[in-house]
């Protein structure tokens, strides 16, 4: 195999840079030969597969794993990326991503993408983050472990701590403190990615534990329904859109950080759009 498997998250891109390698081995390498090896009528089926025009069943994933000469672990790794790739469902999109990230392969080619993932599916990590801006801050796992809400273990905390500095969010300064490496992390406007799903999803599960572990004096929870059109609506992101970044300018002014929060701000349908209703 000319290049890892593991190193890609987009099977048709692997696809293609496959190709390109061994035609560049000079040994007559085609579309042909490939489908000749798979065991393919359709002699441009490579092709359209790596265009887009066409997609991989799971017995055909096995079929192309065979004739590219994977051995078990990059077989199992690339039928589980076309499934990521092809899902068709966000619940089945992440359920075969977990299966990616649990192979061995994946998470040594991958340590820094393994530990986004853990910063975006863990809910104590960006809390950790901002956390070392208190002026009383201690970096001791036993410390932190009793101050988050709910309380974590002290394993965790030290873990979430190295996590954060792999991942470069905090830094050591001169004398040796943690600090953060820049004031915000912001994944911009509704990002799509496996990772943001997961940290939006931690969050409003901790969204919900608030109103059973947090006094109400010290939390804000509320909610509207309204009935709008699709214009009123682009008004409403972007009206969102310019709140948040206003309470990031706000946040960054901050001087004297007692507390870590965690603002959750959501808009989503409840019912179908007009014209778009199911038969």
């Amino acid at each position: 195999m000319p290049i890892d498997v593991l190193d890609y998250l987009d099977y048709r891109a692997l696809l293609r840079d496959y190709y390109q390698a061994k035609k560049d081995e000079g040994r007559g390498f085609s579309f042909r030969a490939f489908s000749q090896r798979a065991g393919l009528r359709s002699p441009n089926h490579l092709k359209r597969v790596i265009d887009g025009e066409r997609n991989l069943t799971p017995a055909m994933a096995v079929r192309y794993a065979r004739a590219m000469s994977l051995d078990a672990e990059a077989t199992t790794y690339f039928c589980d990326l076309v499934t990521f790739n092809q899902a068709a469902s966000n619940t089945e999109r992440d359920l075969a991503y977990q299966r990616l990230t649990g192979l061995r392969g994946y998470r040594r080619a991958h340590k820094l993408d393994a530990a986004q993932a853990d910063y975006h599916s863990t809910w104590y990590l960006p809390a950790i983050r901002e956390m070392v801006l208190r002026s009383d801050f201690r970096e001791e796992p036993g410390w932190i472990a009793r101050r988050m809400l709910p309380p974590i273990g002290t394993s965790q905390a030290a873990k979430a701590i190295q996590t954060l500095l792999d991942l470069g969010l905090l830094i050591r300064a001169a004398d040796g403190r943690l600090e953060q490496a820049d004031p915000a992390v912001t994944t911009g406007p509704e990002a799509r990615g496996v990772h943001i799903r997961s940290y939006h999803r931690a969050m409003m599960e901790r969204a919900a534990e608030s109103m059973s572990l947090i006094p109400a004096d010290d939390r804000d929870i509320s909610s509207l329904t309204f009935c709008v059109g699709a214009e009123g609506l682009r008004r409403l992101k972007l009206r969102i859109q310019r709140f948040r970044k206003e309470l990031m300018a706000m946040a960054t002014l901050e001087k004297d950080g007692e507390q870590v929060v965690q603002l959750n701000v959501q808009l989503f349908p409840l019912t179908t759009r007009r014209g778009k209703e199911p038969a």
